[in-house]
């Protein structure tokens, strides 16, 4: 529809200029005629205007040629005349249509009409309300504006009086020393919280009297003096704390573990002692090592002079010096691990650097007393107590002493096989013949060889070390060497017998003391003992029975090899023997046990020896008696002169001594 109005608009433009065109050259300006005699006022078309320009025809005639619908027109040949006259039939008849729609509406019309006429009435009444409304605001605004000015001049003093307020309460604050920081610096113990407290206080307070110094400040001159005397008492028991309750060097720890309060305590305390609350952890520790290094010196050093005026064995001073030393550094060291939150190697170089000058002038002085100690058995005691005490550094879980431990074991085994050594040397070099006039009781080398052999075995048996059995393994047989050698010096066997057992004897009683029943050296000298003790045993029965031993092991020998007949020829001899031992065993028994207990110094040593004679002088008859119930001999007249085994056996038990 739009499209057709258009097209009906521009062929009606052209029609008319056409038109218009056609009428001008028709009648011109040459034809005749009554409405022609004025000028025509054409305006804009008046071609023969000065102010017309032919270009802008051209180029108004040129677009409008170029319109579609002109191009349609001119391309279907269409008159243009014709055409104008059906485009204005065309919009006639929509004209017409558009009057019939509005007559339509016009009821509606009229009512939107009245309406909008209802509807400005109502407009104007509230104009006229907010205009008046209008004025009241302006008036309103007004006063609040003259309320917020003054507000905002009330709001600034103020603030004012706040700050200076503020300012003022924070510098009294920092200057007025309260009652209760005075007590408990005085008065309260390190260890209560309420004293820490109050020395933060007091850091605090004297923090902010020196900023208030810088400012000049003259308020501060009131309190200065109360400060720094309340400060200087409180370093004094925060020393005194440091030294008597942390560093505790004679209670004997067991079970320690510093509680994370006290941590910060003490990390609070030395900040206080350097005087700075932000000091830094390096510097923090480099305190604590210059002090404690110097505590530790001086308190060793004073501690070993008061245990040498004092007469120890070497050994008992060891021990109570190394157990303070273990006991102080599992402290300082867990103290260390804690405090500084540090673990391994940095641990083990802040110990060092604390307990490093401790732990060398202890070592110099066992190097120096090393050098001219001979005394084996405390070097040994003193070998064991590092063992051990090395074992309860490793159960505290405290490895900062593992290597000092290791150096002193360096110092002292070393000494103590020097020593062992010297004392083989000694006991192999020795000559007997050089010793003066000797006798069957116990040699003087002998006891001192079980006396020392027996402490070292047990003192090993708690932790054995192979290289010291060696060395006692050496010791004892250069000894066993030395005992054949002494008693060699003896012309009779007997008494060679006698000088061995009594040495074994006695040897082996101190070992039985001290060592396990099951020890090395009291099996070897348990056999040399009862070996020695059976050949004496054989030696003693030889003088008065020895014929009677005689004819039984010959007498077995036969009847063992089957030529029991060639015993017909001894009735002779056997009939000797049955008067003889008939006759005199009773004197021979009692002689026999006088002469043991004359020749043995330990009477339970000398008491088992006899009993030891009389039951195998009975078992000897007893032989005996088996030889003469032979055939060949069974007829033997003098077999009713043979004394009873029971009557012998309750007659010897007679000679039995009783110790």
């Amino acid at each position: 529809m739009a499209a057709a109005a258009t097209m009906a608009a521009a062929a009606r433009e052209l029609v008319l200029r056409a038109g218009t065109s056609d009428m001008e050259e028709e009648e011109g300006p040459l034809a005749g005629g009554p409405g022609l005699q004025e000028p025509l006022q054409l305006g804009e078309l008046d071609i023969t205007s000065d102010e017309f320009i032919l270009d802008e025809v051209d180029v108004h005639i040129q677009a409008n040629l170029e319109d579609e619908l002109v191009k349609e027109a001119l391309k279907t040949g269409v008159d243009l005349r014709h055409y104008s006259k059906q485009v204005e039939l065309e919009l006639q008849q929509i004209e017409q249509k558009s009057i019939r729609d509005y007559i339509q509406e016009s009821e509606n019309i009229a009512s939107l009409h009245n309406q909008i006429t209802a509807c400005d009435a109502v407009l104007e009444r509230m104009e006229q309300m907010l205009g008046a409304f209008q004025s009241d605001l302006s008036s309103i605004s007004s006063e609040i504006r003259t309320l917020q000015e003054q507000s905002g001049a009330m709001n600034i003093r103020l603030r004012n009086r706040q700050a200076v307020r503020g300012k003022l309460g924070e510098l009294v604050d920092g200057l007025v020393v309260p009652s209760a920081l005075v007590t408990a610096i005085l008065e309260a113990p390190v260890t209560e919280p309420r004293f820490l407290e109050q020395l933060q206080e007091l850091d605090a307070k004297a923090a902010a009297v020196r900023e208030q110094e810088a400012r000049g400040t003259a308020a501060c001159a009131d309190v200065r003096g109360v400060l720094d005397r309340l400060r200087v008492k409180a370093v004094t028991k925060i020393r005194e704390f440091i030294l008597q309750k942390i560093y505790s060097f004679r209670k004997p720890m067991t079970n320690y573990q510093i509680p994370q309060t006290a941590l910060l305590k003490y990390r609070f305390f030395y900040q206080f002692l350097l005087g700075n609350e932000r000091a830094t952890a390096k510097e923090i520790r480099d305190e604590y090592v210059e002090t404690l290094s110097k505590i530790y010196l001086s308190y060793y050093r004073s501690y070993l002079g008061r245990l040498m005026k004092v007469q120890y064995p070497f050994e008992a001073l060891f021990r109570s010096q190394h157990y303070a030393l273990l006991d102080n550094s599992c402290r300082e060291y867990l103290f260390i691990c804690e405090f500084f939150v540090v673990s391994g190697p940095a641990a083990h170089d802040l110990f060092h650097a604390v307990m490093g000058r401790t732990l060398s002038m202890t070592l110099k002085h066992l190097d120096s007393y090393l050098a001219d100690c001979y005394d084996a058995i405390a070097v040994f005691l003193c070998i064991h107590i590092v063992l051990r005490f090395r074992n309860i550094a490793a159960k505290r879980d405290v490895p900062a002493l593992d290597r000092y431990w290791e150096q002193v074991l360096a110092l002292l085994w070393p000494r103590f096989e020097l020593i062992l050594e010297m004392n083989v040397q000694s006991v192999r070099s020795t000559d007997p013949q050089r010793l003066g006039g000797l006798d069957t009781r116990p040699h003087y080398i002998t006891r001192r060889y079980a006396e020392f052999s027996s402490a070292l075995v047990s003192i090993n048996q708690t932790i054995p070390n192979e290289r010291t059995m060696q060395l006692l393994g050496q010791l004892q047989v250069e000894v066993e060497n030395f005992v054949l050698r002494v008693a060699a010096e003896f012309s009779s066997r007997k008494e060679q017998l006698v000088f061995l057992i009594n040495n074994y004897d006695m040897m082996l009683g101190v070992l039985m003391e001290r060592a396990a029943d099951d020890s090395k050296e009291v099996e070897s000298f348990q056999q040399l003992l009862n070996a020695r003790t059976q050949e004496f045993i054989e030696e003693l029965l030889s003088p008065p029975f020895g014929g009677l031993v005689a004819f039984v092991k010959e007498a077995e020998a036969l009847i063992e090899r089957g030529q029991a007949e060639r015993l017909r020829g001894e009735e002779a001899r056997v009939t000797q023997l049955i008067r003889g031992f008939g006759s005199s065993w009773k004197s021979s028994v009692e002689s026999l046990s006088q002469d043991v207990m004359r020749s043995f110094t330990n009477f339970r040593n000398g008491t088992s020896i006899i009993q030891g004679a009389l039951t195998q002088l009975i078992q000897l008859y007893h032989r005996f008696h088996r030889v003469l119930s032979q055939p060949q001999l069974r007829a033997l007249p003098a077999r009713a002169e043979l004394i009873n085994i029971h009557h012998l056996m309750v007659e010897l038990k007679k000679h039995k001594p009783n110790f």
